[in-house]
């Protein structure tokens, strides 16, 4: 079937004229080359913090496997290779802090963590504005953006507990996130955000160089496969880990559960289960068509900052792929849930009626929604300040069509009852809220 040609949108001028300074910088000898090479990294991050106790040595394999992807297949600009370098460096780092914090207050790691809330669904199926209405009652915990940037506190941050010093890292999140407003102004209106906004814990399995935040961003299909056959036990023992430092960090009682969400849950629902094994589960649902044309609208436009060279076609088909198999895991992983621990939401009911479907929710948790009202009717009020544009996309644009989101998951929407939205996504652009 032929599709229509429509071009999905170009990066910003910013990017170029960036790629460009590096470039120059680098021939000019005033900017490093990347050096994107497993033991440079390490001895790099040793070197910066004096410290040299990494926790589980187990995140060095899929480091390998993703620094391989990444040579071989990402086909990164140099702006991307620069940024790469960093992202590495911050990473690695941070688990060097972590472990640091871990032997310096060993109270950390005997913090409980009582029956976690998570909301578990594809990406853009609405995951994130459930989290944030949840995350307004303060009977949970929940982490904030700037966290999930920067999960693991600075040494001095008991200069910070006592009033001393300014934590950095909100500011430091501030920056980037004004940078990547830059890069692509169009991250604000796909996943409005701003630093003390609650945010998922992907970055807590990024410290394990683990999950599918690399694959939104640079072209890396043979890790993410690798990824897909492996076990992410490990990686959910060192996210729970994180959570209790950022819990203590926050200075919050450790009794209260924590809401978490990110889409690699689908994917990994045995891990988490193993990690989490009262976890209460929140799955959300939306009309598939919907659900990959705006992930692969989300993944294009990172992975257009970082490379030349990417094809929206074959990133339409990675991520209706991904999305298939997102689905089929999470299906598989159910069938061992018992019914009490779980709850079904769809997408479409929220949009038609939030307060209603938070009632249900909440009847679920056995909690009575009253105290939280007020702190969920705030965030509706500045979500729709957050997002000044809406996320627009179209399944053409990345050489799909309806048919060929219906082929592969007609059996999930029939399934779950999953509504079908509006008109047909592969013929008119939908402008929709966010995931």
């Amino acid at each position: 079937m032929q599709h229509e040609s429509i071009q999905p949108p170009r990066r910003t001028p910013f990017i170029d004229i960036l790629d460009a300074a590096v470039r120059g910088g680098r021939k000019l000898g005033m900017v490093a080359p990347a050096r994107l090479e497993k033991d440079h990294l390490l001895e790099e991050a040793v070197e910066a913090t004096g410290l040299d106790d990494f926790g589980d040595r187990w995140f060095e394999r899929p480091m390998e496997v993703l620094l391989d992807a990444v040579q071989r297949e990402a086909q990164l600009n140099a702006a991307g290779d620069l940024s790469a370098m960093k992202q590495f460096h911050h990473v690695l780092r941070d688990r060097l802090l972590a472990q640091m914090w871990f032997k310096r207050h060993p109270e950390i790691l005997a913090r409980p963590m009582p029956r976690p809330v998570v909301i578990v669904g594809p990406m853009r199926s609405g995951t994130t504005r459930l989290h944030r209405l949840l995350a307004g009652d303060r009977r949970f915990s929940h982490m904030r953006s700037f966290e999930t940037i920067s999960p693991v506190p600075r040494p001095d941050f008991e200069d910070v507990l006592d009033g001393r010093r300014e934590d950095f890292r909100p500011i430091l999140a501030a920056r980037i996130m004004k940078v990547a407003r830059l890069a692509n102004p169009r991250t604000l209106s796909i996943h409005p955000t701003g630093p003390y906004e609650p945010e998922e814990e992907l970055g807590l399995l990024v410290a394990s160089m683990w999950g599918m935040k690399h694959e939104a961003q640079w072209q890396v299909p043979s890790y993410g496969r690798w990824c897909e056959g492996e076990s992410a036990v490990p990686a959910y023992r060192h996210m729970a880990n994180l959570l209790r430092l950022v819990g203590w960090s926050q200075q919050v009682s450790s009794i209260r559960p924590w809401i978490l969400k990110t889409p690699q849950h689908m994917l990994d629902l045995d891990a988490l289960l193993k990690v989490f094994p009262d976890a209460r589960l929140i799955f959300t649902h939306r009309d598939p068509h919907r659900v990959v044309g705006s992930a692969t609208s989300l993944a294009w436009n990172q992975t257009i900052i970082y490379s030349d060279h990417v094809d929206p076609a074959r990133m339409g088909r990675e991520w209706l792929r991904k999305t298939a198999l997102q689905i089929d895991r999470m299906r598989a992983a159910r069938a061992a849930i018992p019914p009490e621990r779980m709850i079904d939401v769809q997408y479409d009911e929220v949009e038609r009626d939030w307060r209603g479907t938070m009632q249900r929710v909440y009847r679920f948790l056995e909690l009575d929604i009253g105290p939280a009202l007020p702190a969920m009717e705030d965030y509706m009020r500045r979500a729709s300040a957050l997002k000044r544009r809406p996320h627009t996309y179209s399944l053409a644009e990345f050489g799909l069509s309806e048919g060929d989101v219906r082929e592969r998951l007609e059996d999930y929407v029939r399934a779950f009852d999953v509504p079908i939205e509006g008109e047909a996504p592969g013929q008119a652009t939908v402008r929709a809220a966010g995931g």
